[in-house]
Order: structure tokens, then C-alpha cells, then sequence
């Protein structure tokens, strides 16, 4: 068994890890167990009690969080010539079409979300290979498959995030940076649970939400009372 730091260790003390906490008191414990010198991200990590390999337990969202991801995230707009202007004004990083495809085709992928037309979503369905394992496809299910570009490219910007259930039943996600108000790490961990019980199967049986835990880069995970939110 590795050694703990001496970071590790004054991490540890300040919580009991055998004990769940409210949702506001682990979003305040989150920041006070945090030691790394630079703004760490905050994560939340859900495990349901739903079987993913069958379609009808499969849960995947979109939520907007209330005080954003506190993280840049760079989008491109793969958009016929038209477009372009109400992309670029809507804050969109890149923006272009048969450049960017081929840039990907090369193996370019330094972005955080694609945005896209149905119109064009026949030119990415090859690239599929090379922005799927990434999850960078756009879907229609998450809005970056839109007509309305503008819109799709500012809500991204403004903290708009997708998620769903990976294979073992956990959902991830980042809900923030540790320098973040408590307050306010609560408020976006609050907005994704909701939503995530909104998003219950109904083939799902007994205890939907199993366990719930926040943590920072590098911290330990604080177990959240599911009854505090």
C-alpha cells in the first residue's frame, strides 16, 4: 500500500470518511481538503443502480449549471458560410467547415464541444472513429445538432454540459473549480442530481441514486448524504 503525503494526511484529518455529509457541508469540505497549487477542477461522481448495456436504462442528459464549469471551453462550429458570422458573434472559438474536417481527419481534436447543422452532419459521420471515443459527436440530444447556432454555441459557453452513465454506472462530471464559492459548488452539483433524478428509467428498480461523492483533482471523495438534496 502507497505512503500518504503529508498533504494526503492533513486532507484526511480535516473529514471522516466513514461518514456522509450534506451537499453544502461536502461542498465546503471539498475546498478545505484541496492541497494542489492551482485552481482544481470540482467533480461529481453518481453511481446508479441501473444496468447501462440495456437501452431503456441508458440515462444521459443536458443540464446548464447555474455559476458555469469556471473552465474556458473552446468550441468549434462546423457551419456552412451563412452561419459563420452568427457563431463567430456568439463567441464560438473556430469556426469553419471543410478546413476543420480535414483537420480532423488529420487528427486534429483541441476542442471541448462540436457544434454543427444537420445539413452537415453527413461529412462528420465518417469522422465518427476519431470524435466519438472523445465525445466530441455532436448530437441532436445534447442541442449541438441545431439550426440555431447562436444559441447552441452560447450555451456551451455559459456552462451547458452533457453527461451520461458510463459503463459500470457511474455518471461524471465537472461541476466547477475549488475556487469557487461553496455556495455556488453546491448550487451546480444540486442542478445536475435534480436533473439526474429527473432522468430516472422506469425499468429502474429499488434505490435509484446508490452513493454520491465530490471531489477535487488529486483530493479525496466525501460521501453526500442523497436524502440532503
Amino acid at each position: 500500500m502507497a505512503k500518504l503525503t503529508k498533504k494526503q494526511k492533513v486532507a484526511n484529518s480535516k473529514f471522516d470518511k466513514t461518514q456522509i455529509y450534506s451537499l453544502d457541508e461536502a461542498a465546503k469540505l471539498v475546498k478545505e481538503v484541496t492541497s494542489v497549487n492551482f485552481d482544481a477542477t470540482v467533480d461529481l461522481a453518481v453511481r446508479l443502480a441501473v444496468d447501462p448495456r440495456k437501452a431503456d436504462q441508458m440515462v444521459r442528459g443536458v443540464v446548464s449549471l447555474p455559476h458555469g464549469t469556471g473552465k474556458d471551453i473552446k468550441v468549434l462550429a462546423i457551419v456552412t458560410p451563412d452561419k459563420e458570422a452568427e457563431a463567430k458573434e456568439a463567441g464560438a472559438d473556430y469556426v469553419g467547415l471543410d478546413e476543420y474536417l480535414q483537420k480532423i481527419k488529420e487528427g486534429w481534436t483541441d476542442v471541448d464541444v462540436i457544434v454543427t447543422m444537420p445539413s452537415v452532419m453527413g461529412k462528420l459521420g465518417p469522422l465518427g472513429r476519431i470524435l466519438g471515443p472523445r465525445g466530441l459527436m455532436p448530437n441532436p440530444k445534447t442541442g449541438t445538432v441545431t439550426m440555431d447556432i447562436g444559441k447552441a454555441v452560447s450555451a456551451v459557453k455559459a456552462g451547458k454540459i452533457d453527461f451520461k452513465v458510463d459503463k459500470t454506472g457511474i455518471v461524471h462530471a465537472g461541476i466547477g473549480k475549488v475556487s469557487f464559492d461553496a455556495n455556488k459548488i453546491a448550487d451546480n452539483a444540486r442542478e445536475i442530481l435534480q436533473t439526474i433524478i429527473k432522468l430516472k428509467p422506469a425499468t429502474a428498480k429499488g434505490e435509484y441514486m446508490k452513493s454520491v461523492f465530490i471531489s477535487s483533482t488529486m483530493s479525496p471523495g466525501i460521501g453526500v448524504d442523497v436524502k440532503s438534496f
